[in-house]
């Protein structure tokens, strides 16, 4: 047998002993063992395998497989700028905590540095953003290939760190790359490496309870609800970021990141924090603050931008705020959404706003919510509250517009629910290759809806959208593409439609999601300016 397929089998079977289920593989030549091996396992039933032509799409649908799984989840790629186009994933997937294992397949180490084919430094290519990394030679014990992906798979998920993130193997194939003879058996399950020793640690107890705020940035299903759960019992507000899955119920704010503009946010005397929050400046403001106890809920890598951070812990417990916090801040929250649904909307057009406000409401309760990083995320955070709302995820690791649509079709893959993307029409376009899914492949119940405002407006609500920076601001921030996305999306086979009103929207949106569609919404930008005053509670 060939020694490089030995080693894809082992490593494969050592995976599938450390509960992967899932596999992503872009296709390439140095990587063949390990295609033929994940193809001869899918055939047997022992994993579900994706394949995309697009390496960056492959990670991002990687990333949404394992973000919504709580699962690693291996993307494949063969040697050279195949595994570059993984490092937007690799960063997100390092600073969202994602369970994410790079397998890139490399020549022999003696052929770096000789100018051979498709060949260059990349064992440690993604440096400090893999929470383990190993060099694997086909030439290697057997028991070594097996060692170090069970390794990897433990470090990925954080088993015994409690600081899950990516892991990379890169496989030093030599040749030959197939058997001599007959085709590539499916691996063998190895012995599974339990890592499960490392106990949860026991919780913090706080003393007293000042006046306290629950801040949650984006973060996982448990995390969000162990964030909603201490905030219920001690009868605490909880400004939670749209991601958070904290930002559900009657403790969870609508207008929060409004609310911390106003004389309340003043009074505040302790904040305990979990999830990553970076969605809003005023959040950042409120975590800066002298005169604040910062308290982290999280691991190693634990959200501290304003530096005052005085407790970090896995777990805390409080006693019952102050009478009457809550339902002062319920209070205020209930007259500032009053104030905000009062407002005029644009003649003819959708707002941002009103359209989060109206995909919000229609994501049925058994279903996933997914969104797209700029204005989608910011307008959803003035969304009403649900008390109903499902899962919902966001890249907020690094808060960029790549892969968005990979990741959405992963977490639908993962969760095998509905679920709705809301993406701008920028993020929309920038990751429109990953509607490419080929015949054969798992495909999702995924409906993307665009809001197209014909460019990038979230800058317009920064400082270079005043009025004195107009003349460039078209070409050098906005950056309108000029394109259709329903022209984009039909050219990739997938069903689209415009929309333009509030009426046709929520018809649409009230159809079952039953397979992959888009639907473009207009949306004016016209209000978004930072020449326009600021809302105030």
């Amino acid at each position: 047998m060939s020694e490089s397929v030995a080693c894809a089998q082992v490593v494969l079977g050592q995976l599938l002993a450390q509960g992967v289920t899932d596999l992503v593989l872009a296709p390439g030549s140095r990587s063949a063992p390990l295609a033929l091996v994940a193809d001869a396992a899918a055939r047997e039933g022992l994993l579900r395998l994706h394949v995309r032509v697009d390496e960056r799409g492959a990670g991002f649908l990687a990333l949404g497989l394992a973000k919504a799984s709580g699962r690693c989840v291996p993307v494949v790629t063969t040697s050279g700028t195949a595994v570059g186009n993984l490092l937007p994933s690799v960063m997100e997937a390092h600073h969202s905590g994602v369970a994410l294992l790079v397998l890139s397949a490399d020549r022999p180490a003696a052929l770096v540095g000789t100018a051979a084919n498709q060949t260059t430094e990349q064992s440690d290519l993604f440096g400090a953003f893999a929470r383990y990394r190993a060099r694997l030679s086909s030439t290697a014990p057997a028991p070594a290939w097996a060692a170090h992906a069970a390794r990897a798979v433990l470090a990925a998920e954080g088993a015994l760190s409690g600081h899950p993130g990516p892991a990379h193997l890169n496989l030093e194939f030599g040749l030959p790359l197939v058997p001599v003879a007959g085709p590539v058996a499916a691996p063998i399950p190895g012995l599974r490496v339990d890592g499960s020793g490392a106990g949860p640690a026991a919780a913090v107890v706080l003393a007293g309870t000042p006046r306290t705020l629950v801040v949650c940035g984006d973060a996982g299903p448990r995390v969000g609800r162990a964030a909603l759960e201490l905030a219920e019992a001690a009868n605490l507000p909880v400004v939670a970021e749209p991601s958070s899955n904290a930002r559900v119920g009657a403790n969870a704010m609508a207008t929060g990141r409004l609310l911390l503009a106003g004389g309340l946010a003043g009074r505040v005397e302790r904040v305990l924090v979990f999830g990553r929050p970076n969605l809003s400046r005023p959040v950042t403001a409120l975590l800066s603050r002298e005169d604040v106890e910062v308290v982290v809920v999280g691991g190693e890598d634990y959200p501290d931008p304003g530096w005052r951070a005085r407790v970090v812990a896995s777990a805390v417990a409080i006693e019952p705020g102050p009478p009457g916090w809550l339902a002062e801040w319920r209070a205020a929250d209930v007259e500032l959404s009053a104030e905000l649904a009062a407002r005029p909307g644009a003649p003819g057009a959708l707002t941002g706003p009103e359209l989060a406000r109206i995909v919000v409401a229609a994501v049925p309760a058994d279903g996933v919510f997914c969104l797209g990083n700029s204005n989608p995320v910011r307008d959803a955070d003035l969304a009403p509250v649900r008390a109903d709302q499902g899962p919902v995820f966001a890249n907020r690791g690094l808060a960029g517009i790549d892969g968005t649509i990979a990741t959405a079709v992963g977490v639908a893959l993962a969760t095998n629910a509905p679920t709705t993307l809301l993406c701008g029409d920028l993020s929309f376009v920038h990751d429109a290759g990953s509607l490419a899914i080929g015949p054969g492949e798992p495909r999702p119940a995924l409906r993307v809806v665009v809001a197209d405002d014909a460019g990038g407006s979230i800058f317009a609500t920064l400082e270079y959208g005043q009025s004195r920076f107009a003349d460039a601001f078209e070409r050098v921030f906005a950056t309108p593409t000029g394109l259709d996305p329903v022209a984009v999306a039909a050219g990739y086979g997938v069903p689209a439609r415009r929309l333009s009103t509030a009426d046709d929207l929520a018809g649409a949106l009230a159809e079952p999601v039953t397979g992959l569609e888009v639907l473009v919404v207009d949306v004016d930008r016209s209000g978004r300016t930072a020449d326009a005053p600021r809302q105030r509670p």
